[in-house]
């Protein structure tokens, strides 16, 4: 049995730890707020952009975008949005799983796949893994900038239209509430003018005039509409990795306590065996006197 020193020295560092993990669920849940209004805010251009888009491309159908030419798949390539920081619980563990899934399944079908990485867990699994990578960026803080990725996501897009990858495809943690993220894969590229319309069941059609002229019109929508679907990814992703580090550093502080509560229990009970040691010591002694 431990000593009474000893278990007092285990309470206490029980004690910081979970001091620890209180300040950081705190941390957490004053984030995931701001994360969350950022990812609401984005939704809306989200919206608005796939809706223009998508009548765009049936007001002119014409003329074909680069970005919804569907070819015969050889090679594709997936952007891996993971976090940078770990103490997450399983947020990145899912993701990385459905990529894993994903491997297995090219593989079998004779598919190459070419990743970008955005985060640190990401990059690493990947590193690991040995899998080709032709972008990265990591360490994006709390919040996300176009400037700072448009160059990682370039060079998918720019490998989609060169015809070097067949398909793209986003990997990310879709928020869904405070106590549920969703590990989700979606096709990216080629476009879809069905997978754009959010409202396809009306039928309704526009009619636009261009200048200059709708090739460059629908282009650089269609690269802005792409960009928009990243950008929403990350920050959905974002939200999820502070309500994920919220509830498991909870879990942590309310685990820490019932440890504090045992190694508190097995305290009284050491002190208490010694007491009645030295009694039943101080008792023989004087009976044998």
């Amino acid at each position: 049995m431990a000593s009474t020193k000893e278990i007092r020295s285990k309470i206490k560092s029980v004690q910081n730890t979970r001091k620890i993990t209180k300040a950081m669920e705190m941390v957490a849940a004053s984030k995931m707020r701001r994360a969350q209004e950022r990812m609401r805010n984005a939704r809306p251009y989200a919206e608005k952009i796939r809706e223009i888009v998508a009548n765009l491309s049936k007001a002119n159908p014409e003329y074909r975008p680069a970005y919804m030419a569907v070819r015969k798949v050889k090679k594709i390539g997936t952007i891996l949005v993971t976090t940078d920081k770990g103490l997450c619980g399983g947020l990145n563990t899912n993701v990385l799983r459905l990529i894993t899934n994903q491997v297995r399944e090219m593989g079998d079908a004779q598919i190459d796949i070419e990743f970008t990485a955005i985060g640190t867990k990401g990059l690493q699994f990947l590193n690991r893994a040995k899998a080709k990578l032709i972008s990265q960026t990591v360490q994006l803080g709390d919040t996300p900038h176009m400037d700072v990725l448009i160059g990682a996501i370039t060079a998918q897009l720019d490998a989609f239209e060169r015809g070097e990858i067949d398909a793209v495809y986003l990997a990310y943690n879709r928020f869904v509430n405070a106590m549920k993220q969703e590990a989700v894969i979606e096709k990216l590229l080629p476009l879809e003018s069905a997978a754009m319309t959010p409202n396809a069941e009306t039928g309704n059609t526009w009619d636009y005039l261009y200048e200059p002229d709708a090739e460059s019109i629908l282009n650089g929508l269609l690269k802005r509409y792409v960009e928009a679907m990243i950008y929403q990814a990350l920050a959905e992703n974002m939200a999820s990795e502070q309500s994920a580090r919220m509830v498991s550093m909870k879990a942590a502080s309310d685990n820490a306590k019932n440890v504090i509560g045992e190694l508190q229990l097995e305290y009284n009970k050491t002190r208490q065996a010694a007491i009645t040691k030295e009694l039943s010591e101080i008792v023989g002694g004087a009976a044998a006197v």
